[in-house]
């Protein structure tokens, strides 16, 4: 590949969570000096049918649902730029590692963590070589440093830039949405799930840290900061704090036009803080939204999902936000098919769907990761099961995300534009519960610009609304 004077060109894209797109950012932030960031597959330029091919790919990956969707994104950088570097991080297990070898060799597995080590034999520029990786990061469930790592030091990639990058401009997905990781790990050991075997034990970055980062990303421009980590419900409890406090913190040292989303929380562990953390949502900074994940309906289940909770711990939580903020938005999780499941556990998830009725849902079906305890369970539900199970679920969740939504109709709200919607004309914005409402205009609306707007109609996953 030949190079002109003007920097190399670097692609991050990350897939997943929040918390993975904050990471994404911090390792664009590390190469900003040295090379051109983009986020994302490149587009055509004004001018210009030809989109640049990047000299090198960050493919910050997701694998919670299966390999699939981080293997689609492999094959698609390879397919765009066949020449370019390919660097691999976020949740890259052993099985995904195996895979992605028998579809090239020229894949390098990085971390954000070993990006941030110094004075070690790292791969500190994409463009660099030779990349030797630790026998840890080839041994498979691992994201480099090691156990020493502080995550302190994690943090500051977010307030300082190491290997000489700058700071003196947003280099974020959105100049208007500041990501702040504020802890990685979590304390559970849920017997489906991978992410826990590459993220870790629980590190909560420190309080003083994550309230500066806030204040700079508002004095940035930032309308929308959001609170992201891997569990935040149980940010802190290996500090002695915990996410209402973090929360009033932030509120009361952080003035300012903007509102903050809380990441999701397991349930055992917010009902340790439940009516502090209430509290905070009084305050107007604070979106009307909360992700608790529930997974399952069943006790049974959750049990052998080894949760940690009780269905009926979801459903007070639920209860809580909803009778003291009516419109609150609830969104929560199921995962349809886990090994054992029968017709009754379903109708169990059913069940809870309806009682304690969430305007987002993610459905997922069972999928068996290795290395995991639920990968040799007995038990297993047929495809053809899981499919009818999670359209079942889908169906009644439309349906009531459908009817929460009408609820808004007739109300005069104040918006902020996010972005673009599809069609021409057409904007997406969020209001005080952060549903997304979608509006046409004659004149282009600025992102970050506010509004009041009038809601005419709605359907499952939007609220419709007209300009005022």
């Amino acid at each position: 590949m030949v190079y002109t004077n003007e920097k190399p060109l670097l692609a991050v894209i990350s897939q997943g969570c929040a918390a993975n797109f904050g990471d994404g950012e911090k390792i664009a932030r590390i190469f900003a000096n040295d090379y051109r960031i983009i986020f994302g597959m490149p587009k055509e330029t004004a001018g210009s049918n030809v989109a640049e091919k990047p000299a090198a790919f960050v493919l910050n990956v997701c694998t919670v649902k299966g390999n699939a969707g981080a293997l689609k994104l492999l094959r698609e950088a390879m397919s765009t730029a066949p020449e370019a570097s390919l660097f691999i991080t976020g949740c890259a297990p052993k099985d995904f590692r195996e895979e992605v070898a028998k579809i090239t060799d020229k894949a390098v597995f990085t971390s954000l963590k070993e990006l941030l080590q110094q004075g070690k034999e790292i791969p500190v520029s994409p463009f660099r070589g030779p990349y030797p990786l630790s026998s840890k990061a080839a041994s498979g469930y691992w994201q480099g440093g090691d156990d020493k790592t502080n995550p302190k030091e994690l943090f500051a990639s977010d307030c300082r830039a190491p290997h000489g990058a700058r700071n003196d401009a947003p280099l974020r997905e959105s100049s208007l949405v500041g990501i702040v990781n504020i802890e990685e790990g979590c304390l559970d050991a849920c017997a489906y799930c991978s992410t826990r075997l590459v993220k870790g034990r629980l590190h909560s970055y420190p309080a003083a840290d994550i309230v500066q980062q806030v204040k700079s990303l508002v004095a940035d421009g930032c309308v929308e900061i959001q609170l992201t980590g891997q569990d935040c419900g149980c940010y802190g409890f290996d500090t002695g704090t915990n996410l209402a406090e973090l929360v009033e913190q932030i509120l009361a040292e952080v003035p300012g036009n903007y509102k903050m989303r809380l990441g999701m929380g397991n349930p055992r562990h917010m009902l340790r803080y439940t009516d502090a953390l209430l509290k905070c949502f009084e305050d107007e900074r604070v979106y009307k939204f909360i992700h608790l994940p529930v997974q399952s309906g069943s006790e049974a289940i959750l049990k052998t999902m080894n949760r940690k909770h009780s269905a009926q711990d979801y459903v007070d939580l639920a209860e809580a936000f909803c009778s003291r903020f009516p419109l609150f938005t609830l969104s929560t999780d199921f995962i349809v098919g886990f090994p054992g499941e029968t017709e009754r556990d379903f109708q169990d998830t059913l069940d809870i769907l309806g009682k304690t009725r969430p305007t987002v849902c993610n459905i997922t079906r069972f999928v068996a990761r290795p290395n995991t305890p639920a990968f040799n369970m007995q038990g297993a539900v047929p495809d053809s099961i899981k499919h009818e199970r999670s359209a079942a679920l889908a169906e009644a969740f439309q349906k009531i995300a459908t009817e929460n939504n009408a609820r808004w109709v007739g109300t005069t709200e104040t918006v902020v534009v996010e972005k673009p919607g599809y069609r021409k004309g057409s904007y997406i914005a969020r209001n005080a519960a952060y549903r997304p409402v979608a509006i046409t205009s004659e004149t282009p609306l600025i992102p970050g610009e506010r509004f009041t707007v009038t809601i005419t109609s709605a359907e499952p996953f939007a609220l419709i609304g007209r300009k005022q």
